[in-house]
Formats: C-alpha cells, structure tokens, sequence
C-alpha cells in the first residue's frame, strides 16, 4: 500500500540519482547486491549489540539501494529477466537478516521471549508473503497486494526499533505484533488472490 501511494513522489528523486549511477558506469546488479551485503551486514553487527537507533539509521540507509537499483535499470535500459531473479533473492537475505538479528537481540540479549516469538512470526510472515507471489506467479497466476509488503514491512520494525532505541517504550513490541498480524493476513490475501486468478483462468479455458 505504502508503494502504491508513494511511488510517484519517490520516482521524483530517484529516477535522477538512478540515471547519474548509470552515467558513471554502475550496474544495477553490482548496486543490488552491494545494497543487500550492506543492510545485511548492518543490522547483523548493530542489532544484536542493542545499537537499535544507530542500527535503523544505518539499515535504512542502505535499503535505499533497493530502490535507486530499478531505477538505474529504467534510466539504462537495463533491465532484465536475471536482474529481477537477483532482486528478489536479495531482498529475502535481507528480510532474512534484519529478523534474524532481531531476533537474535530479543531473545539472548533483552531476553524478552515474548517479543522473540512476535519477531520470529514476523521473520515467517515476510518469506511466505514473497514465496506465495513468486510460486503463484510461476504457476501462471496473480497474487499481488496485501496489507504488509515489503515496504509496510520495513517502515513498521524501523520506526519500532528506532523510537526503542531512543527510550521510547512500548512501540516496539506493537509494532512488532501489528506486523506478525498483518504478515498473517497478507498470506491470506495473496492465497485468495492466487485462488481467484486460477479460478479465472480455467473459467475462460
């Protein structure tokens, strides 16, 4: 949801900064995967030391990528099948990376099982949203959408971890149990939605 609405003022500034990389002779790919290794790297070394602000500072940071990485491939012509196979991967290490970690932080290092068990539902939530759309997809159907992609994933743990980090209490964990549940109903809706299509296919065949 949080894509659909602000793509057009992000395209704003990222379409020129796409172009300028491309100009200096950068690929997409290279960009992708130097974007994953450092946002995978950052949240592995600052969260499980309780760094949580500096840490949502520095992981935010280098998600960026993940966006100027489509638009240097617009801006290059350079899209391609691959780069969206690596796109996807990457973006699950990183899923994969900042869960973990914060997990990792929950659990032995405030040791608020509670909270572990909320990010762990989480860290499940995020791979099984991407994995329905990417299966569904290479079996011929549509499963879009949802109440928490990717974007709605990131903005709910970082503005979490980083008011938590400043002393704030309490936001983490409801953002954290808002995300399990809405990680949950996102399954759900792209299951509906991978039902329908197919429903919708062998009504026309």
């Amino acid at each position: 949801m949080i894509t659909l609405f602000a793509r057009a003022s992000i395209s704003r500034w990222t379409h020129p900064v796409g172009a300028a990389l491309v100009r200096l002779g950068l690929a997409p790919n290279a960009v992708t995967v130097a974007g994953t290794v450092a946002s995978a790297a950052s949240a592995l070394w600052f969260f499980p030391r309780g760094e949580l602000f500096v840490g949502t500072v520095v992981v935010a940071v280098f998600l960026l990528f993940d966006v100027l990485d489509g638009a240097m491939a617009r801006a290059g012509g350079k899209g391609s099948a691959f780069g969206g196979v690596l796109d996807a991967s990457c973006d699950r290490i990183a899923d994969g990376a900042l869960f973990g970690a914060l997990v990792w932080w929950a659990l032995v290092v405030a040791g608020d099982r509670v909270l572990g068990a909320g990010l762990l539902l989480c860290l499940v939530g995020a791979q099984v949203t991407s994995y329905v759309k990417a299966r569904a997809e290479a079996n011929g159907l549509s499963a879009d959408g949802g109440a928490a992609e990717r974007a709605e994933r990131f903005v709910l743990v970082l503005v979490g971890t980083g008011l938590h980090g400043l002393g704030v209490p309490f936001v983490l964990g409801a953002a954290v149990w808002l995300l399990a549940a809405l990680s949950a109903i996102t399954v759900l809706q792209r299951l509906r939605a991978a039902a329908r299509s197919a429903q919708a296919g062998t009504s026309s065949s």
